[in-house]
């Protein structure tokens, strides 16, 4: 290929070409991160808790971490989203509102032992879940 005096706008359109063949490029341009993330790119997303879940940690811990099934306002879809805290599952019923956010594992994946769960319940109905275990708080009635 040519890098002669007048090879400028052949380099140019040969750089915009091959990008393409850069995964990372595609995914980035094309926006697909935000077109499968569930928050569409938000960093917190409303939703109505639909069940309580147990799940077995993975090895070699042994436990049953708690989590509960949240399907989201803005879009209608389902999410697992673990509940931190000891005893905090209690504080949050059926059909309560809570807030999520992204849990931070690596590369946006799930976070410890934790087998598929990527986000983490942080408020039921407009209150603090931290708040909720630690006892300095009541929780609201919908």
């Amino acid at each position: 290929m040519g890098q002669g005096l007048f090879a400028a706008r052949k380099l140019i359109n040969n750089r915009k070409t091959f990008r393409w063949s850069d995964k990372r490029y595609i995914r980035r341009t094309l926006g697909l991160a935000e077109k499968a993330d569930p928050l569409e790119g938000a960093p917190m997303a409303r939703g109505i808790v639909l069940e309580k879940i147990g799940i077995e940690a993975r090895q070699p811990n042994s436990s049953i971490r708690k989590a509960v099934r949240v399907q989201l306002i803005k879009n209608g879809r389902q999410v697992t989203a673990f509940c931190p805290g000891d005893g905090a599952i209690n504080f949050i019923e059926e059909h309560d509102e809570v807030i999520i956010e992204k849990i931070g594992g690596r590369q946006g994946r799930s976070m410890g032992d934790i087998p598929g769960v990527r986000y983490k319940v942080v408020m039921v109905n407009e209150t603090s879940l931290r708040e909720l275990v630690r006892g300095r708080k009541e929780k609201k009635m919908r």
